[in-house]
C-alpha cells in the first residue's frame, strides 16, 4: 500500500468532521451538499447531523463536551488500525473515520460498542447523545425545533403546540381515558 502524505487539517475541523461522521452513522441522513464527506448520504431526509448532534454534544449539559477532542482522536486511531487490518487505503485529505465508507463506519462502531470492548462506555455514550439529538432535540426548545422543521421530531410525527404554546391531545393515547382528573386539579392541570 502506497503511503500518501497527510493534508494538514486543523484540530477543530478534524474533530467536527469526525463527530459528524460518527453522528451520521448512528442516525443517517442525506448529504448536505454533493461533496459532503462526513455525511455518507445513505438515507433521505435529515439525520443526526441535521438534527443538531454537534450542538448537543458540545452543550455543557451533556458532561462530555470537554472530552470530544479526545474521542475524535481516539476514533481516528481506531480507524487507522481497522483500515490497516482490513487493507483499506484511507484518504489523507479527510480524517481517517471520515475516509471510511458507510459500511465500514458501521463495522467499526459495532466493534467499539460491543460488550467487552474496554472503551465501550465512551462510544455508547457518544452514540446515545447523537441519537438524542434526533429523537428528542434535547438541546432545543421543542416548539422552536418543530417550527424550524427538526428532522427527528417531524419524522416521529410530533405535532406543533396550540397557539398558546401548550400541547393538548384530543384523542387518548390508548383510545380511552385511563383515569379521571383528581377533583382538586385546576383548569391548567396543576394541583389546587
Amino acid at each position: 500500500m502506497r503511503r500518501i502524505p497527510e493534508r494538514k487539517v486543523d484540530i477543530g475541523e478534524q474533530e467536527t468532521l469526525t463527530l459528524e461522521a460518527w453522528a451520521d452513522t448512528i442516525v443517517p441522513g442525506e448529504k448536505r451538499w454533493p461533496g459532503d464527506r462526513a455525511v455518507a448520504g445513505v438515507s433521505t431526509g435529515g439525520g443526526a447531523v441535521a438534527a443538531g448532534a454537534l450542538e448537543l454534544l458540545r452543550w455543557d449539559a451533556t458532561g462530555i463536551h470537554d472530552g470530544l477532542e479526545d474521542l475524535a482522536r481516539l476514533v481516528n486511531e481506531h480507524t487507522r488500525a481497522y483500515a490497516e487490518q482490513a487493507g483499506i487505503a484511507l484518504d489523507p485529505a479527510v480524517p481517517p473515520f471520515v475516509s471510511l465508507d458507510y459500511d465500514d463506519r458501521v463495522k467499526l462502531i459495532t466493534e467499539l460498542t460491543t460488550p467487552g470492548h474496554p472503551e465501550k462506555d465512551f462510544w455508547v455514550l457518544l452514540s446515545l447523545f447523537c441519537n438524542m439529538a434526533f429523537d428528542s432535540a434535547a438541546h432545543l426548545h421543542t416548539a422552536d425545533a418543530l417550527a424550524d422543521g427538526h428532522p427527528g421530531l417531524t419524522a416521529m410525527g410530533i405535532t406543533a403546540p396550540d397557539a398558546d404554546g401548550l400541547w393538548r391531545f384530543q384523542d387518548f393515547g390508548y383510545g380511552r381515558q385511563l383515569a379521571k382528573p383528581h377533583p382538586d386539579t385546576t383548569a391548567t392541570g396543576s394541583p389546587a
